[in-house]
């Protein structure tokens, strides 16, 4: 933590801003401090995303057998999402654990709202998580990656999730944060971890891992989502009365119409979801009576034999 600040780089490496005096029961608040962890933290996330696919995933790759750069440059990007997504799944269950919204207790998020004050490994979960999509929407628009033929709805999605993500922090919705997060993260795991399967051509146990992985994603993406979406529109009078206003200072709002602008997001992501989901599902049809291919991705090395499974990379 950085308990007075007294060294100038502690905002960049330690969130900020405890409150109160409670040595048990530590609490975070928000600032324009945590613009600098943020900050930061794009670039670790810059330097840790290369460093792990070109001297980890690229060397675990051509002693598999795997030599064309354009399976590489996939199995190093799917090697560095497994790695996240499978670290952030098991943080933000750990973190939801500990709050009264386990297991998707939804009435929660609205009940006892502002969560004004965050707990800290709740608040570096969050930030950390920002500065990842951060990371990954610049990657997408400099063109860092070969771009995907779902590209313009990866751009979507970044910018979407992004938006949820600001929004939810600074209205001080971040239980409801952590729960969309966990719903995402998880599903990412085992499609990275059914994607490296493919590249590596182990077709029983990448079978075995896409089915898998598409009873995780329903289950994730889809039920525990329109959970969530159900509770915003049924649940939002929840909130208590003397918080159902526009009143930033006190970490109050939730006027009426807020329960659209929260709402919205949630549901566009969802609307890409499915279309993903759509896909999902042909790939699934066509894997009963042919050979696996990718319906979501460029051929990675630009002769056509490249096979993928759903080129999600979320």
């Amino acid at each position: 933590m950085a308990p007075g600040l007294s060294n100038p780089f502690s905002p960049l490496l330690f969130i900020s801003y405890p409150v109160g005096s409670d040595s048990v029961d530590v609490r975070y608040a928000k600032g324009y401090l945590d613009l600098v962890f943020l900050a930061y933290y794009i670039i670790f996330f810059s330097f840790v995303r290369q460093v792990i696919i070109i001297h980890v995933c690229h060397r675990v790759a051509r002693y598999l057998g795997i030599k064309r750069e354009g399976i590489l440059d996939r199995f190093g990007e799917q090697g560095y999402a497994l790695i996240y997504f499978a670290i952030m799944g098991a943080w933000g269950y750990r973190i939801m654990g500990q709050l009264p919204t386990y297991w998707f207790r939804t009435e929660y998020f609205w009940i006892g709202y502002p969560q004004w004050e965050m707990k800290p490994e709740l608040k570096r979960y969050y930030l950390m998580h920002m500065a990842y999509w951060c990371q990954q929407l610049i990657v997408l628009l400099l063109g860092l990656e070969k771009p995907r033929k779902d590209y313009q709805e990866l751009v979507v999605h970044h910018i979407v999730t992004l938006w949820l993500i600001g929004w939810s922090y600074l209205v001080n919705l971040t239980l409801i944060g952590n729960a969309v997060y966990m719903s995402m993260d998880i599903p990412d795991a085992f499609l990275a971890f059914s994607k490296l399967l493919n590249y590596i051509k182990l077709e029983r146990a990448k079978f075995v891992s896409f089915v898998v992985f598409i009873a995780v994603w329903t289950y994730f993406r889809h039920y525990l989502n329109f959970v969530i979406l159900w509770s915003v529109w049924t649940e939002f009078d929840l909130v208590p009365e003397v918080s159902r206003v526009w009143a930033p200072p006190t970490g109050a709002w939730l006027v009426w119409w807020m329960k659209y602008q929260i709402f919205a997001p949630i549901l566009l992501l969802q609307m890409l979801n499915l279309f993903w989901y759509y896909l999902i599902w042909r790939i699934a049809i066509r894997s009963v009576t042919s050979t696996l291919t990718d319906d979501r991705s460029d051929d990675e090395d630009n002769d056509g034999d490249a096979d993928d499974i759903n080129e999600k990379d979320e």
